[in-house]
């Protein structure tokens, strides 16, 4: 029995000796704490003093009687920001862009990236995606056209959206019956990088007059 108790003690010891090294590290973070917040106080009194020479003697104000009526001050309207998005979004779709030599040679025009085989476009005209979401821009300018359609690909994709229709319109109310939005909005898909591939609608989506658009997974 009195071995045992001689092989225990050296491990009370190494306790003791590690509990008097912690308690010592505590105290000196203590010190340094305390010595910090002293040149904290110090400097900071330091500072109202200097300011205190600077300004001089200061007297307060008569009291003139008036009520002060507190004004509810109006929210402020981010235009500049609302101006800077819109003009980012103008600009990142451009009208220069060739889109002729990416299109499939097909009377439809389909699209479709290079990592993305034919079958994935046969699907998409099949109607092998159900819509998840639409765009109409028919009736829009150009210029609205090109904002809303960047917003709403941009949007459908951080929803995890994948695949949309786009509908641009026919073009039988504009000038000379020419569909102007349907050349610029597959020039515009073509330039998202969200975009993987689209198709003409099938007849009961819509035609000539939209498009369905497969977006990449989330």
């Amino acid at each position: 029995m009195s071995t045992r108790r001689t092989s225990l003690a050296p491990r009370g010891l190494h306790s003791l000796s590690e509990l008097k090294t912690a308690l010592d590290e505590a105290r000196r973070e203590a010190e340094r704490q305390q010595a910090l917040e002293r040149e904290i106080a110090a400097r900071e009194k330091r500072e109202r003093e200097l300011f205190a020479i600077t300004v001089g003697p200061v007297q307060p104000l008569r009291p003139t009687g008036r009520a002060r009526q507190a004004r509810a001050l109006p929210s402020p309207e981010p235009r500049q920001r609302q101006r800077d998005e819109r003009e980012a979004l103008r600009e990142s779709l451009s009208d220069e862009f060739n889109v002729d030599t990416l299109l499939e040679t097909d009377e439809t025009l389909s699209f479709r990236r290079p990592e993305i085989g034919l079958d994935v476009v046969r699907k998409l005209r099949r109607g092998g995606w159900a819509i998840q979401g639409q765009i109409d821009l028919h009736g829009l300018r150009r210029d609205p056209a090109r904002v809303k359609l960047n917003a709403f690909i941009r949007d459908a994709a951080e929803q995890g959206l994948r695949c949309v229709r786009v509908v641009h319109g026919k073009g039988l109310g504009s000038p000379g019956r020419e569909p102007v939005l349907k050349a610029r909005v597959r020039s515009w898909l073509v330039q998202k990088n969200e975009v993987l591939a689209f198709v003409q609608a099938r007849p009961a989506e819509g035609g000539s007059g939209a498009l369905v658009v497969l977006l990449k997974a989330a």
